[in-house]
């Protein structure tokens, strides 16, 4: 027997049980802004003794979304690289290609990095791709994989607030394993980068978005961006409405990743969540789908389906799909500034300008007091990984005189010495309410008491990089230079700059090859 429960959609539900008396139910939650009752539900196949299920939305608006959802993407997909791109959107694209290059390149020497490229290398496969910085040549779903890990190694990768992932550790690496499979021209690769972020922020918004913890545990940083390297891959290898159905309903079956990625100790593990099992699962529907291989032709639809099961703003999807084509998502993606957790990226911010105009060094501060949105503070809160505590950050930012290096974000052993650990513990952090609603902006206030009693403060509503306040060519250039200077000769950096900038007038992307091996 179904049993369904209307709950109001202003409420945040984590778990219910239900007595029934002898029988034992499970339940169906269904969240809706219409006046809660308690209903008893047929199966939609008519069956009296269905399993239950958790469901979100009404199945009114659910069945008007799911319809036409599956065939509008994939006619999308198909069609996707015949148009040209905008010139803005072209030109932000080219940014996000540089910036993912860059920390493939970089991750490749950090832990999550080395422990792909030494998976893969014990692999081998056909030699389609190249996995950036070693030279190996495997499959493409093996290097899409591998450089997804590459890409997510040191968080200097891009992230889009709205849909609360990182497109571009998943996308980029899947778009280009498949080029250079498909040999094709730059042109193309950028059109087909630019469509997996649109449709990875629409099934990330579908899911919750930034507010997607409120409502389950499903991870939006894997499953958004391996629908959106799904689209990318499909539209490369050239696949019919049809075959990008198939696509879908293979990415919607290995839809997968929870938010117990939040504890790992070495970021190895968040590497493959975040980039690269989107990047090798979007690539192998797509080649599944090439080869031949059949499937459900609409995943969003029936009894049990992706939007059910996933997606709490179901009833939002019709509008984002509407948008295709005219709205592009890679416009709003951010790019960081610093290679640490995006909630992180305005307090280091506020810390270096406040240690820069103040000439402040540790023997001054008494205590830092640090608000940032309460779903961010609980990411960045004392964790084991350098890059993503918020203390540790702030700390070495004060000891360097303002500064924020690369090798300080990643050096584990930094985290355990004695002043590193003795500023630290002067360092608290509050999640602020009044700064829930600005989640997506990822705002934050730094305050900092001197031992003599002297108030220094600092807020950064948006900080630099963000879609409010975003960087330009020359700083998103400076970065890449500033993080590829001591593993890149200068000559192959400029090479491989100009080369990116130009893009959308290369015959073909096999020519970046030589430029991403170290």
């Amino acid at each position: 027997m179904t049993t369904d429960i209307l709950l109001p959609e202003s409420e945040d539900y984590l778990g219910v049980a239900v007595d029934l008396g002898r029988e034992t139910h499970l339940v169906r939650i269904v969240v809706s802004s219409r006046r809660p009752e308690l209903t008893q539900a047929a199966d939609p196949a008519g069956n009296q003794n269905s399993d239950n299920f958790i469901q979100f939305g009404t199945s009114e608006t659910r069945s008007k979304v799911s319809q036409n959802a599956i065939p509008r993407l994939a006619e999308y997909i198909s069609t996707a690289l015949t148009v040209p791109l905008p010139h803005s959107v072209e030109e932000k694209t080219k940014l996000h290609v540089l910036d993912t290059v860059v920390a493939m390149i970089t991750g490749a020497q950090l832990r999550p990095g080395k422990a792909a490229i030494s998976y893969v290398r014990s692999q081998g496969g056909t030699p389609e791709s190249m996995i950036v910085s070693s030279g190996i040549l495997t499959t493409a779903t093996n290097a899409a994989m591998a450089n997804g890990m590459l890409a997510h190694s040191n968080e200097t990768d891009d992230s889009h607030a709205p849909s609360l992932t990182h497109p571009g550790c998943a996308i980029i690496p899947a778009a280009l394993a498949v080029a250079e499979r498909e040999a094709v021209n730059g042109g193309m690769f950028l059109r087909a980068v630019a469509l997996g972020y649109d449709i990875s922020s629409r099934i990330g918004r579908a899911m919750g978005g930034i507010n997607a913890k409120d409502f389950h545990g499903h991870a939006t940083h894997s499953i958004g961006p391996m629908f959106g390297a799904t689209a990318s891959a499909s539209a490369l290898v050239k696949l019919n409405e049809q075959q990008a159905r198939f696509a879908l309903a293979y990415t919607a079956q290995q839809s997968s990743g929870i938010v117990t990625w939040e504890r790992d100790s070495e970021h190895v593990e968040k590497a493959f969540v975040f980039g690269g099992m989107g990047a090798r699962n979007g690539v192998t529907s797509a080649l599944f789908a090439e080869s031949g291989m059949s499937g459900e032709e609409n995943v969003f639809t029936g009894q049990r389906n992706f939007l059910d099961i996933y997606c709490p703003k179901a009833n939002e999807l019709d509008h984002w799909i509407s948008t295709l084509g005219s709205h592009y998502e890679i416009s709003i993606t951010n790019i960081k500034r610093f290679s640490v957790g995006s909630p992180i990226q305005a307090a280091a911010d506020a810390m270096v300008q406040l240690v820069k105009d103040h000439e402040l060094t540790s023997s001054y501060i008494e205590s830092v007091e640090v608000l940032l949105p309460p779903g961010g503070a609980k990411i960045v809160d004392g964790r084991t990984m350098p890059d993503v505590n918020l203390q540790y950050i702030l700390a070495v930012i004060i000891l360097d005189g303002g500064m924020l290096t690369f090798e300080a974000t990643h050096t584990y052993e930094r985290l355990f010495e004695s002043t590193v650990k003795d500023l630290m513990s002067k360092i608290f952090l509050k999640g602020e309410k009044s700064f829930e609603k600005f989640e997506t902006q990822r705002p934050a206030t730094v305050k900092i008491t001197l031992n003599n009693g002297q108030k220094l403060e600092k807020h950064v509503a948006a900080v630099r990089g963000t879609a409010d306040n975003p960087m330009t060519q020359t700083e998103v250039e400076t970065k890449a230079r500033e993080l590829l200077a001591n593993m890149m000769r200068e000559r192959q950096i400029t090479e491989l700059i100009e080369s990116i900038f130009g893009l959308d007038k290369s015959t073909d992307i096999l020519s970046l090859r030589p430029l991403l091996t170290l």
